[in-house]
Protein backbone atom coordinates (compact mmCIF):
# COMPACT_ATOMS: atom_id res chain seq x y z
CA UNK A 1 0.00 0.00 0.00
CA UNK A 2 1.73 3.46 -0.76
CA UNK A 3 1.71 5.23 2.23
CA UNK A 4 2.43 9.19 3.40
CA UNK A 5 4.16 9.21 6.21
CA UNK A 6 3.96 12.99 7.82
CA UNK A 7 6.12 14.13 10.99
CA UNK A 8 8.83 12.16 9.69
CA UNK A 9 11.92 12.84 12.33
CA UNK A 10 15.15 10.93 11.85
CA UNK A 11 14.85 8.37 14.89
CA UNK A 12 11.50 6.87 12.68
CA UNK A 13 13.07 6.40 9.42
CA UNK A 14 15.24 3.25 10.83
CA UNK A 15 12.61 1.19 13.08
CA UNK A 16 10.05 1.50 9.91
CA UNK A 17 12.78 0.41 6.93
CA UNK A 18 13.24 -2.67 9.50
CA UNK A 19 9.81 -3.61 10.16
CA UNK A 20 8.72 -2.54 7.03
CA UNK A 21 10.73 -5.44 5.23
CA UNK A 22 8.27 -7.75 6.21
CA UNK A 23 5.53 -6.08 4.74
CA UNK A 24 6.50 -3.91 1.98
CA UNK A 25 4.41 -0.96 1.62
CA UNK A 26 5.70 1.71 -0.52
CA UNK A 27 6.48 4.50 2.32
CA UNK A 28 6.60 7.99 1.08
CA UNK A 29 8.27 10.35 3.86
CA UNK A 30 7.20 13.84 4.15
CA UNK A 31 8.82 15.94 7.00
CA UNK A 32 5.99 19.09 7.60
CA UNK A 33 3.17 17.98 10.18
CA UNK A 34 -0.23 16.99 8.47
CA UNK A 35 -2.25 19.97 8.94
CA UNK A 36 -5.18 21.17 6.68
CA UNK A 37 -2.34 23.15 4.67
CA UNK A 38 0.04 19.98 4.05
CA UNK A 39 -2.79 17.61 3.78
CA UNK A 40 -2.66 17.96 -0.05
CA UNK A 41 0.96 16.38 -0.14
CA UNK A 42 -1.43 12.84 0.65
CA UNK A 43 -3.55 13.26 -2.54
CA UNK A 44 -3.63 9.30 -4.42
CA UNK A 45 -2.33 7.76 -1.16
CA UNK A 46 -4.75 5.40 -0.03
CA UNK A 47 -3.13 5.57 3.75
CA UNK A 48 -1.77 8.45 5.62
CA UNK A 49 0.69 7.73 8.87
CA UNK A 50 0.72 10.30 11.41
CA UNK A 51 2.58 11.71 14.36
CA UNK A 52 1.23 12.80 17.89
CA UNK A 53 1.50 16.29 17.06
CA UNK A 54 -0.32 16.68 13.41
CA UNK A 55 -3.52 18.12 13.06
CA UNK A 56 -6.10 15.52 12.06
CA UNK A 57 -9.27 17.68 12.18
CA UNK A 58 -12.52 17.88 10.07
CA UNK A 59 -11.16 19.91 7.63
CA UNK A 60 -7.78 18.13 7.27
CA UNK A 61 -9.48 14.49 6.94
CA UNK A 62 -12.06 16.25 4.27
CA UNK A 63 -8.86 17.17 2.20
CA UNK A 64 -7.44 13.55 2.81
CA UNK A 65 -10.94 12.07 1.63
CA UNK A 66 -11.03 13.73 -1.36
CA UNK A 67 -7.63 13.20 -2.30
CA UNK A 68 -8.04 9.00 -2.19
CA UNK A 69 -7.07 8.27 1.44
CA UNK A 70 -9.57 5.66 3.12
CA UNK A 71 -6.90 5.17 6.01
CA UNK A 72 -5.52 7.17 8.99
CA UNK A 73 -2.58 5.15 10.61
CA UNK A 74 -1.66 6.50 13.85
CA UNK A 75 1.79 5.97 15.30
CA UNK A 76 1.12 7.26 19.11
CA UNK A 77 -1.23 5.81 21.49
CA UNK A 78 -3.19 8.78 21.64
CA UNK A 79 -5.88 10.05 19.49
CA UNK A 80 -6.84 13.35 20.83
CA UNK A 81 -5.47 15.09 17.51
CA UNK A 82 -7.87 13.09 15.60
CA UNK A 83 -11.85 14.25 15.01
CA UNK A 84 -12.88 10.52 15.34
CA UNK A 85 -16.39 11.76 14.28
CA UNK A 86 -15.79 13.07 11.36
CA UNK A 87 -13.47 10.28 10.00
CA UNK A 88 -16.11 7.80 10.79
CA UNK A 89 -18.50 10.14 9.03
CA UNK A 90 -15.93 10.22 6.03
CA UNK A 91 -15.20 6.68 5.82
CA UNK A 92 -12.43 7.32 6.85
CA UNK A 93 -10.52 3.98 9.74
CA UNK A 94 -8.17 5.25 11.75
CA UNK A 95 -5.83 2.76 13.43
CA UNK A 96 -3.45 3.38 16.56
CA UNK A 97 -0.56 1.94 18.34
CA UNK A 98 -2.45 0.69 21.91
CA UNK A 99 0.59 -0.31 23.24
CA UNK A 100 4.60 0.03 22.33
CA UNK A 101 6.40 -0.18 25.74
CA UNK A 102 4.83 0.83 28.82
CA UNK A 103 8.77 0.80 30.14
CA UNK A 104 9.58 3.07 28.44
CA UNK A 105 7.09 5.94 30.08
CA UNK A 106 6.96 5.08 33.47
CA UNK A 107 10.91 5.10 33.62
CA UNK A 108 11.04 8.22 32.00
CA UNK A 109 8.80 9.50 34.70
CA UNK A 110 10.78 7.72 36.91
CA UNK A 111 14.22 9.76 35.88
CA UNK A 112 12.33 13.17 35.79
CA UNK A 113 11.45 12.42 39.37
CA UNK A 114 14.73 11.30 40.34
CA UNK A 115 16.83 14.21 38.51
CA UNK A 116 14.01 17.07 39.86
CA UNK A 117 14.70 15.73 43.63
CA UNK A 118 18.47 15.15 43.19
CA UNK A 119 19.04 18.96 41.48
CA UNK A 120 21.26 16.33 38.98
CA UNK A 121 21.35 18.97 35.52
CA UNK A 122 22.10 21.60 38.43
CA UNK A 123 24.86 19.51 39.87
CA UNK A 124 26.33 18.00 35.87
CA UNK A 125 26.47 22.06 34.90
CA UNK A 126 28.31 22.95 38.12
CA UNK A 127 30.91 19.80 37.48
CA UNK A 128 31.53 21.23 33.81
CA UNK A 129 32.29 24.43 35.39
CA UNK A 130 34.91 22.41 37.53
CA UNK A 131 32.25 23.98 40.78
CA UNK A 132 32.34 21.17 43.15
CA UNK A 133 30.33 22.36 45.56
CA UNK A 134 26.76 20.96 47.06
CA UNK A 135 25.18 23.59 48.41
CA UNK A 136 21.51 23.64 47.15
CA UNK A 137 21.84 20.26 46.20
CA UNK A 138 19.81 18.79 48.94
CA UNK A 139 16.98 16.44 47.81
CA UNK A 140 14.79 13.54 49.80
CA UNK A 141 14.36 9.89 49.97
CA UNK A 142 11.88 8.31 48.30
CA UNK A 143 11.73 5.51 50.67
CA UNK A 144 8.57 6.06 52.70
CA UNK A 145 7.48 8.89 50.33
CA UNK A 146 3.58 8.81 49.28
CA UNK A 147 2.83 8.82 45.37
CA UNK A 148 0.09 9.41 43.79
CA UNK A 149 -0.76 7.72 40.72
CA UNK A 150 -3.35 9.18 38.59
CA UNK A 151 -4.38 6.56 35.97
CA UNK A 152 -3.51 3.10 36.16
CA UNK A 153 -3.68 1.64 33.10
CA UNK A 154 -0.07 -0.24 31.42
CA UNK A 155 1.90 2.63 32.56
CA UNK A 156 0.25 3.91 35.32
CA UNK A 157 0.74 0.02 36.57
CA UNK A 158 4.64 -0.18 35.79
CA UNK A 159 4.93 3.39 37.26
CA UNK A 160 2.93 2.07 40.77
CA UNK A 161 5.60 -1.23 40.49
CA UNK A 162 8.32 1.09 40.42
CA UNK A 163 7.60 3.23 43.02
CA UNK A 164 6.77 0.48 45.39
CA UNK A 165 10.18 -0.87 44.65
CA UNK A 166 11.97 2.16 45.79
CA UNK A 167 9.50 1.36 49.21
CA UNK A 168 7.04 4.13 48.67
CA UNK A 169 3.43 4.01 50.03
CA UNK A 170 1.42 4.55 46.77
CA UNK A 171 -1.93 5.68 46.09
CA UNK A 172 -3.63 4.70 42.78
CA UNK A 173 -6.91 6.18 41.02
CA UNK A 174 -8.46 5.26 38.13
CA UNK A 175 -12.10 4.68 36.84
CA UNK A 176 -12.05 0.53 36.50
CA UNK A 177 -9.75 -0.11 39.63
CA UNK A 178 -7.48 -2.77 39.33
CA UNK A 179 -7.84 -4.55 42.65
CA UNK A 180 -5.59 -7.69 41.55
CA UNK A 181 -3.04 -5.00 40.80
CA UNK A 182 -3.78 -3.09 44.00
CA UNK A 183 -2.96 -6.12 46.32
CA UNK A 184 -0.37 -7.51 44.48
CA UNK A 185 2.33 -4.74 44.91
CA UNK A 186 0.77 -3.30 48.51
CA UNK A 187 -1.30 0.17 47.20
CA UNK A 188 -5.04 0.68 47.15
CA UNK A 189 -7.36 2.96 44.89
CA UNK A 190 -8.72 6.28 46.88
CA UNK A 191 -10.65 8.92 45.03
CA UNK A 192 -8.73 12.46 44.08
CA UNK A 193 -9.33 14.47 46.86
CA UNK A 194 -7.18 11.85 49.08
CA UNK A 195 -4.77 11.66 46.44
CA UNK A 196 -4.13 15.63 46.51
CA UNK A 197 -4.27 15.61 50.12
CA UNK A 198 -1.88 12.29 51.17
CA UNK A 199 0.75 12.81 48.31
CA UNK A 200 3.91 14.22 48.31
CA UNK A 201 4.31 13.35 44.55
CA UNK A 202 2.04 13.06 41.89
CA UNK A 203 2.49 11.54 38.68
CA UNK A 204 -0.20 11.48 35.65
CA UNK A 205 -0.91 8.62 33.40
CA UNK A 206 -4.57 9.41 32.34
CA UNK A 207 -5.68 9.81 28.49
CA UNK A 208 -6.76 13.62 27.74
CA UNK A 209 -10.44 13.83 27.11
CA UNK A 210 -13.53 16.58 27.92
CA UNK A 211 -12.73 15.59 31.38
CA UNK A 212 -9.38 14.92 32.07
CA UNK A 213 -8.42 18.51 30.36
CA UNK A 214 -6.84 20.87 32.95
CA UNK A 215 -7.32 18.30 35.43
CA UNK A 216 -4.68 19.87 37.33
CA UNK A 217 -5.71 23.17 37.54
CA UNK A 218 -5.95 26.14 40.48
CA UNK A 219 -8.26 24.00 42.65
CA UNK A 220 -6.47 20.70 42.28
CA UNK A 221 -3.31 21.97 43.00
CA UNK A 222 -4.48 23.92 46.36
CA UNK A 223 -5.82 20.55 47.66
CA UNK A 224 -2.04 19.48 47.38
CA UNK A 225 0.27 19.01 49.84
CA UNK A 226 2.55 22.38 50.27
CA UNK A 227 5.98 21.40 48.64
CA UNK A 228 4.23 18.62 46.45
CA UNK A 229 6.14 17.30 42.93
CA UNK A 230 4.63 17.22 39.90
CA UNK A 231 5.30 14.70 37.29
CA UNK A 232 3.45 14.79 33.67
CA UNK A 233 4.39 11.81 30.99
CA UNK A 234 0.60 12.21 29.64
CA UNK A 235 -1.29 14.63 27.89
CA UNK A 236 0.25 18.25 28.09
CA UNK A 237 -3.71 19.94 28.40
CA UNK A 238 -3.72 17.53 31.42
CA UNK A 239 -2.15 20.43 33.51
CA UNK A 240 -3.44 24.32 33.40
CA UNK A 241 0.15 25.50 33.13
CA UNK A 242 -0.98 28.66 34.29
CA UNK A 243 -2.20 27.69 37.33
CA UNK A 244 0.88 25.57 38.01
CA UNK A 245 3.04 28.51 37.38
CA UNK A 246 1.33 30.36 39.85
CA UNK A 247 1.80 27.39 42.21
CA UNK A 248 5.42 27.18 41.17
CA UNK A 249 5.63 31.10 42.09
CA UNK A 250 3.57 30.80 45.34
CA UNK A 251 6.40 27.77 46.72
CA UNK A 252 3.21 25.62 47.30
CA UNK A 253 4.28 23.22 44.39
CA UNK A 254 7.55 21.92 45.13
CA UNK A 255 8.72 21.14 41.45
CA UNK A 256 7.15 19.89 38.35
CA UNK A 257 8.81 17.06 35.96
CA UNK A 258 7.26 17.45 32.32
CA UNK A 259 7.81 15.46 29.81
CA UNK A 260 4.33 17.12 27.56
CA UNK A 261 2.89 20.76 27.65
CA UNK A 262 -0.44 21.73 26.47
CA UNK A 263 1.06 24.04 23.85
CA UNK A 264 3.68 21.98 22.18
CA UNK A 265 1.89 21.50 18.60
CA UNK A 266 4.47 24.07 17.25
CA UNK A 267 7.63 23.56 19.73
CA UNK A 268 8.58 20.12 20.41
CA UNK A 269 10.27 18.09 17.67
CA UNK A 270 11.77 20.81 16.72
CA UNK A 271 14.94 22.85 16.61
CA UNK A 272 14.30 26.20 17.38
CA UNK A 273 17.49 27.36 19.43
CA UNK A 274 18.41 30.13 16.72
CA UNK A 275 15.28 31.48 17.05
CA UNK A 276 13.05 33.74 19.75
CA UNK A 277 10.85 31.40 21.61
CA UNK A 278 7.26 32.90 21.51
CA UNK A 279 5.25 30.63 24.18
CA UNK A 280 5.03 33.33 26.88
CA UNK A 281 4.22 30.44 29.26
CA UNK A 282 6.60 27.77 28.23
CA UNK A 283 9.22 30.35 28.60
CA UNK A 284 8.37 31.22 32.17
CA UNK A 285 7.96 27.63 33.16
CA UNK A 286 11.62 27.45 31.75
CA UNK A 287 13.12 30.12 33.95
CA UNK A 288 12.18 27.77 37.08
CA UNK A 289 15.06 25.83 38.99
CA UNK A 290 12.72 23.55 40.00
CA UNK A 291 10.94 22.73 37.02
CA UNK A 292 12.24 20.13 34.64
CA UNK A 293 10.96 19.78 31.03
CA UNK A 294 11.67 17.18 28.55
CA UNK A 295 10.31 17.47 24.31
CA UNK A 296 7.84 14.55 24.67
CA UNK A 297 10.91 11.86 24.94
CA UNK A 298 9.28 9.76 27.29
CA UNK A 299 8.47 7.13 24.23
CA UNK A 300 12.19 7.31 22.69
CA UNK A 301 13.69 3.60 23.16
CA UNK A 302 14.72 1.56 20.71
CA UNK A 303 12.02 -1.61 21.76
CA UNK A 304 9.43 0.96 21.84
CA UNK A 305 10.34 2.78 18.32
CA UNK A 306 10.63 -0.84 16.95
CA UNK A 307 7.40 -1.74 18.35
CA UNK A 308 5.49 1.27 17.27
CA UNK A 309 6.96 0.87 13.69
CA UNK A 310 5.72 -2.77 13.95
CA UNK A 311 2.39 -2.61 14.94
CA UNK A 312 1.85 0.47 12.57
CA UNK A 313 2.59 -1.52 9.11
CA UNK A 314 0.50 -4.50 10.83
CA UNK A 315 -2.53 -2.15 11.14
CA UNK A 316 -1.82 -0.97 7.51
CA UNK A 317 -1.54 -4.32 6.21
CA UNK A 318 -4.32 -5.36 7.68
CA UNK A 319 -6.55 -2.59 6.52
CA UNK A 320 -5.00 -3.54 3.31
CA UNK A 321 -6.25 -7.42 3.01
CA UNK A 322 -9.21 -6.49 4.60
CA UNK A 323 -8.30 -8.12 8.04
CA UNK A 324 -9.93 -7.40 11.13
CA UNK A 325 -8.65 -4.05 12.57
CA UNK A 326 -8.04 -4.78 16.05
CA UNK A 327 -6.91 -1.50 17.36
CA UNK A 328 -9.36 0.75 15.00
CA UNK A 329 -10.74 3.87 17.04
CA UNK A 330 -14.11 4.75 16.90
CA UNK A 331 -16.48 6.88 19.00
CA UNK A 332 -16.87 4.06 21.31
CA UNK A 333 -13.18 4.10 21.93
CA UNK A 334 -13.50 7.74 22.71
CA UNK A 335 -16.08 7.62 24.66
CA UNK A 336 -14.38 4.64 26.83
CA UNK A 337 -11.24 6.62 27.13
CA UNK A 338 -13.78 9.41 28.74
Amino acid sequence: MRVAVFDIHNFERKPLEEANRKFGHELTYFEPRLTPQTAVLAKSFSCVCSFANDRVNKESLEILYAGGTRLIALRSAGFNHVDIVAAVELGISVVRVPEYSPYAVAEHATALLLSLNRKIPKAHTRVHELNFSLDGLVGFDLHGKTVGIIGVGRIGSVMAQIMRGFGCRVLLNDLNPNAELAAGIGARFVDLPEIYLESDIVSLHVPLTPETRYLIGTRALGQMKKGVYLINTGRGALVDSRALIQALKSGHVGGAGLDVYEEEENVFFHNLSDQILQDDVLARLLTFPNVIITAHQAFLTEEALSNIAETTLQNIYDFENERPLKNQVGPEKVRAAA
